[in-house]
């Protein structure tokens, strides 16, 4: 299995919708993904205000050749334009991560 982790930032000014984007933005991309090889995609929320960090989403699919079929899909449109009904976060950091 192969993670992608998406990091939303911000401070205390920026807008994110946990709810939104946990019971409909995650299950959005798993629609639009599934074909791509995505088995789940979770939401994990930093304790400390401090990083910066507002989210960080676990996106974990079959192989890395997955993760780049699903962003280079027309789906990831669709995926993308839901971002503005939970976040006004303007920076994302996306990784890869593999297995050790």
């Amino acid at each position: 299995m192969h993670q992608m982790i998406v990091v939303c930032t911000g401070d205390e000014n920026t807008r994110f919708d946990r709810e939104y984007y946990a019971n409909i933005h995650l299950p959005l991309a798993l629609e639009c993904w599934k074909s791509y090889g995505l088995v789940s995609a979770e939401a994990f929320y930093p304790v400390a205000q401090l990083s910066g960090w507002l989210s960080i989403g676990v996106y974990t699919f079959n192989t890395l050749q997955d993760i780049t079929l699903a962003l280079e899909s027309n789906e990831t449109a669709r995926v993308m334009a839901d971002v503005p009904f939970f976040t006004d976060a303007t920076t994302v950091i996306r990784s890869h991560f593999v297995p050790f």
